[in-house]
């Protein structure tokens, strides 16, 4: 495999100075991105998380499938941002958040940055350009960069080539997270190994495969992150990093969302139910690399493509990655910016590639240093005004590539991480359909960033960052969201 030395990593660009001012934004243009990707920011939101049938599902995974039933239109979620409501003032939003920043359930750092999307103008900041350990928002940066260096449309490929001895058969993984066994894999609309098999053995003809050889030499470096917990790589929302898998590397495809036990060797399992497919026993597989491209030899020659599967495009990567806080799927797009910048797909070449991907979109790189991309890591850091910049640089009309980074964002109150909070708890309710965003978690450490709608109609983007919390998430969580419902209640003025 290779080593960071062994790779060219691409020049990093000069990080500029702080506070670059970002395009104007019109959140015309913003709420017209998100509409086109599926999903709004202000407007009817319709199915914050993954949405079967979005570029490419199969009519089996499409929510108009035989024997289905289409589910009724949702209500309008998030009421609609005016491009014309008055802005907030500094002062008005410092009276709000001042006292609810100091509460003693945040712990000794908490660090805020809020701004106005369609202005660019920072409203309020504490500590706003200090890292700080983000946990899962680090998925927000993920999302970013992922888009940023592959671009919405693009599809990881697993492939199959022909080794070098007769019978053969070498599976290569591309870092494809979400490729399935069959048609009841977990994620919907991904890629199928029993789709590949039947492409193997029709280009083989009436050769009979004989064994099945993993090559997952794309990915190189430890499989478990530094900086993660002990408990990470059993514990069921982390687990082996591998360039070949299968449905994340859960043992079962059909368990609900949240914590699943993983395979240790996501790689060999997933290789194994690639040769059963093909009628190959299991003691036949094996690590491996795929031969170069062969002139002449055996039929097929070595290195002969017999078939590709491709993931659902990077968007909807984007969207699952986003609305499921899934670990394996952050560390799998942070190895694709890698990739596209031909940096080493792992832990280090993926952390540094997210970097240099921040600055050369104008953004100042010294606000974030990572680890990985999940966030699981302790050892990130990232501060919250460089979270509202991307934010921001998201909603840009300049960087419609990016607007994908909205669709899995939960709603308050409504979807996904946020689906129980602002709803019964005292100063957080009105948040409930106004706050769309990305929590984050870990012992010690909670984090909030997104957007919020104020009561005027202003569209707002925030971040709140603490990593000293005393306590545990039944009180920190209610603290960060009397932050957020504080900007949803008032005009601020």
């Amino acid at each position: 495999m290779p080593s960071p030395a062994d790779a060219a990593p691409a020049p990093t660009p000069v990080a500029p100075a702080r506070r670059r001012r970002l395009p104007v934004v019109l959140a015309v243009v913003l709420l017209l991105v998100l509409v086109g990707v599926g999903v709004g920011v202000g407007v009817g939101v319709v199915r914050p998380g993954p949405v079967a049938g979005w570029l490419g599902d199969d009519a089996g995974s499409a929510p108009h499938a035989a024997g289905v039933t289409p589910e009724p239109d949702p209500a309008d979620v998030l009421p609609g941002p005016d491009p014309n409501a008055a802005l907030p003032t500094p002062d008005g939003v410092r009276a709000a958040l001042d006292p609810l920043v100091g509460a003693a359930a945040l712990g000794s750092r908490v660090n805020v940055s809020v701004a106005d999307v369609i202005s660019g103008q920072t409203l309020f900041g504490k500590g706003a350009d200090d890292g700080t350990v983000p946990a899962s928002v680090t998925k927000l940066a993920t999302a970013v960069t992922a888009l940023a260096a592959r671009g919405p449309g693009y599809r990881i490929p697993t492939r199959v080539v022909a080794g070098t001895k007769a019978g053969e058969v070498v599976i290569i993984g591309g870092g494809d997270p979400t490729l399935a066994i069959n048609k009841k894999g977990y994620y919907p609309g991904a890629a199928r190994l029993d789709d590949l098999a039947a492409q193997v053995r029709t280009a083989l003809g009436g050769t009979t495969p004989t064994s099945v050889t993993v090559d997952g030499s794309v990915y190189s470096g430890p499989v478990y992150g530094p900086g993660w917990d002990d408990d990470i790589p059993t514990g069921g929302s982390g687990g082996a990093v591998t360039a070949l898998m299968t449905d994340g590397a859960r043992r079962d495809p059909g368990v609900a969302h949240g914590a699943a036990e993983r395979f240790a060797e996501p790689d060999l399992a997933a290789g194994k139910s690639f040769a059963r497919l093909l009628g190959v026993p299991s003691d036949a597989v094996r690590r491996g690399t795929a031969p170069a491209p062969a002139a002449a030899g055996g039929t097929p020659a070595a290195g002969t493509e017999l078939g590709v599967v491709l993931s659902p495009p990077m968007i909807r990567l984007v969207d699952i990655m986003i609305s499921e806080s899934d670990n394996l799927v952050a560390e799998a797009l942070a190895r694709q910016v890698a990739l596209a910048r031909n940096q080493p797909a792992s832990f280090d070449g993926g952390a540094a590639a997210m970097d240099a991907e921040v600055a050369e979109l104008g953004l100042p790189a010294d606000e974030i240093t990572l680890s990985d991309g999940s966030g699981l890591s302790r050892n990130n850091r990232i501060s919250p005004s460089l979270l509202t910049d991307l934010i921001r640089l998201a909603a840009s009309p300049d960087h419609p590539e990016l607007a994908g980074v909205f669709g899995g964002l939960p709603v308050g109150g409504w979807s996904g991480t946020l689906g129980e909070r602002y709803r019964n708890t005292a100063g957080t309710t009105a948040g409930a359909g106004s706050v769309r965003a990305k929590t984050g978690t870990l012992t010690a450490v909670h984090s909030i960033a997104g957007l919020v709608t104020t009561a005027d109609g202003r569209l707002l983007t925030f971040a709140v960052l603490t990593d000293q919390v005393p306590g545990g998430k039944e009180t920190a969580q209610p603290a960060l969201d009397r932050i957020a419902a504080a900007l949803a209640s008032c005009g601020c003025r």
